[in-house]
């Protein structure tokens, strides 16, 4: 019997921007019905797509956020955007195992990869708030004058 709890998206999260934060809840909902699918024992095809779906999701998710940050001329976009592709290569290879064997879907498996999404936002995500919130107010100052 699986024994992952769901997650709720939390204003906490929230990174002042609300294509993201709105990314960021749409992962969480892929992350609860993949979790809703492990408690159901639904068939691999199943799982692996739901896995897909959080893959490409994840893919415009972190494009999104990376725009934004090339854009703005974060410092650090470059080391962020590698933790980006290492959720992508993990995810991509939990599908392929789970096409090859349901029980490679392990409340483990899920759990690693849900708690690396949400540290991430938590830790790495947080990291580039401030800068944002400077560079917002850098340009709204230049537009007063």
């Amino acid at each position: 019997m699986s024994y992952i709890e769901k997650i709720e998206w939390d204003p906490g999260y929230s990174v002042d921007i609300e294509e993201i934060d709105m990314h960021q809840k749409k992962m969480f909902e892929l992350f609860n019905l993949l979790i809703d699918s492990k408690k159901s024992e639904i068939d691999a095809k199943a799982c692996s797509n739901i896995i897909s779906d959080i893959t490409e999701y994840g893919k415009l998710y972190f494009s999104t956020e990376e725009r934004i940050l090339r854009e703005k001329g974060y410092p650090d976009l470059s080391a962020h955007s590698r933790t980006h592709r290492q959720f992508i290569r993990n995810s991509i290879s939990l599908r392929r195992e789970v096409l090859e064997d349901i029980t490679n879907l392990t409340d483990d498996v899920i759990l690693e990869l849900r708690d690396w999404l949400i540290n991430h936002i938590i830790n790495s995500d947080s990291d580039y708030v401030p800068f944002l919130r400077i560079n917002q107010y850098i340009e709204e100052s230049k537009h007063k004058k």
